[in-house]
């Protein structure tokens, strides 16, 4: 079984709104592993346009996304050109609009307020308009919540929901938890994979552990 290839836009060739992102999106300041797609009627190709928004490259921040994540339409990723310097009276961009009020801007004023790199783990599922917010880190296996939005770290297996999104429970207790990370059964050849399929999908701890 070795599943769909990786580098095909469109691996459902009957329904085209699901795209494999890693062939789609180009940008080097983002990263998508293999088999993570993004789910829209308006087409897979404009998941950067329409989702990371405030992506500038002059800040150098990244997202990073892990493999076989599921996205769905409108899950917007906020990067850190969305914030504003907060340490004057004002939070007022005067220096965008130029012609005289760039001078003296104090580009580290800037700098302070950034929040690193947004990080997403691998088989993560993320909701219908769901906003992840700048320097987010959303561990393996977590599932965030249609219209959440996520102003905080998501622990590997959390399952979150809300505004702002909270932690309503784990889908596993703590050690079956650190033996999926572990195993890290997303970073497999293609073809075990294929192989473990049905313990995978069905929670089979005794198959994978002996498929290890």
């Amino acid at each position: 079984m070795t599943g769909p290839d990786p580098s095909s836009p469109h691996p459902v060739p009957a329904h085209r709104r699901i795209g494999f992102l890693k062939p789609l999106v180009s940008n080097p300041m983002i990263e998508i592993g293999e088999f993570t797609y993004y789910d829209d009627p308006d087409g897979p190709e404009h998941f950067v346009e329409k989702c990371v928004t405030h992506h500038y490259p002059f800040l150098g921040d990244r997202l990073v996304i892990g493999r076989f994540c599921a996205i769905a339409k409108g899950a917007t990723f906020i990067m850190n050109g969305a914030n504003h310097v907060m340490d004057g009276f004002s939070t007022y961009p005067f220096n965008l609009f130029a012609n005289g009020w760039e001078e003296g801007f104090d580009v580290e004023s800037y700098g302070r307020g950034l929040r690193g790199d947004t990080l997403v783990g691998n088989d993560v599922w993320i909701g219908e308009h769901a906003r992840i917010l700048p320097g987010v880190t959303i561990g393996d296996g977590a599932i965030i919540g249609a219209y959440s939005v996520v102003t905080k770290d998501v622990p590997p297996y959390g399952v979150v929901a809300g505004n702002p999104a909270r932690l309503k429970r784990s889908r596993f207790d703590e050690a079956t938890v650190a033996w999926l990370l572990d195993i890290a059964w997303w970073n497999w050849p293609v073809d075990k994979i294929g192989r473990n399929l049905d313990a995978i999908r069905g929670a089979d701890l005794k198959h994978l552990e002996t498929a290890r």
